[in-house]
């Protein structure tokens, strides 16, 4: 299974995931616009949106237990997790790298996602795994070693499950009549509903200014500060050390791989979830906290 971002099939709706089939993984897809295939508008919930799990599989089976979930281990097959009635799960992304099970998490949401379970939006660290897996020239670096050595102690089929289901995300969702938008770096207004390339790439990674910090990471911008959309964004991609409400948004990545904790938040009520990292899996390269707010973006130009 191929990227299929900009693919137009019969219906003439654009989805939402990366290339078309035929392209290979990674490369720029060109821009287009129209109704796309992530706009499940109709979709209402209620959702339990789970922010960056990172391969830290105990805390997210904690967490879904703590929400209601009924997880089961299946002999000789992969675990489940049933929802409670009604409910449905959302990743925000980033379900790899870095962290002790990296195949564990990724069998559960597979699962989960194939039986309608649940949703999950690509994240930047699930992008650069998905290329590595297809053979692309990628720098291994921020944890995707961890993935590559997980996923290579596990069957050649197994890996390519992983590369079809990573392949075929979406890079947004539009969900409950446009009240609510998921995305793994967040979405300004503008680019919600969009099917182009400026879009994806602000889904995936954010915007930065195209410097580096003195630890050698991009300086990101604060995009939610100035985000008066009618939509509730909801992100991670920048660990935080609490949940952070912005205008209507919310960062849900509160580092738990870097020893923070997983959290999830209810929609609509609104209500926050968490549990503790069991331990450190990764030190933070950076302390964590909020990116560059943007009236800092004048002194980066």
């Amino acid at each position: 299974m191929g990227h299929r971002e900009e693919q137009r099939p019969r219906d003439g709706v654009l989805s939402c995931t990366l290339d078309p089939p035929g392209r290979r993984a990674g490369d720029v897809p060109s821009v287009s616009e129209g109704p796309i295939a992530c706009e499940r508008r109709e979709e209402r919930g209620p959702f339990d949106i789970i922010g960056d799990v990172h391969g830290c599989y105990d805390e997210l089976v904690e967490l879904l237990g703590k929400l209601g979930y009924r997880l089961e281990q299946r002999q000789g097959a992969g675990p489940r997790a049933y929802p409670p009635p009604g409910r449905k799960a959302v990743f925000v992304g980033d379900l790899v790298d870095r962290g002790p099970d990296v195949a564990g998490v990724l069998e559960l949401v597979m699962a989960m996602v194939e039986a309608g379970q649940a949703l999950a939006v690509l994240g930047n660290h699930d992008y650069k795994l998905l290329r590595a897996l297809r053979g692309r020239n990628v720098k291994i670096a921020h944890g995707l070693q961890h993935s590559l050595q997980q996923l290579g102690a596990q069957p050649a089929g197994f890996r390519a499950q992983v590369a079809d289901f990573l392949a075929g995300l979406p890079t947004y969702y539009i969900l409950d009549e446009g009240r609510l938008v998921v995305a793994h770096a967040g979405l300004k207004e503008e680019l919600q509903g969009k099917a182009s390339a400026r879009a994806r790439g602000f889904a995936l990674f954010g915007e930065t200014t195209g410097e580096t910090d003195a630890y050698g990471l991009p300086v990101r911008l604060d995009w939610a500060q100035h985000y008066h959309g009618r939509a509730l964004v909801v992100h991670g991609h920048v660990a935080v050390l609490e949940p952070r409400w912005v205008n209507n948004t919310i960062d849900i990545d509160t580092g738990c791989v870097f020893g923070g904790a997983l959290t999830a938040l209810r929609y609509p009520e609104l209500e926050l979830f968490q549990v503790p990292a069991h331990r450190t899996y990764y030190e933070p390269i950076r302390p964590l906290g909020p990116p560059v707010p943007m009236e800092t973006q004048a002194e980066h130009a």
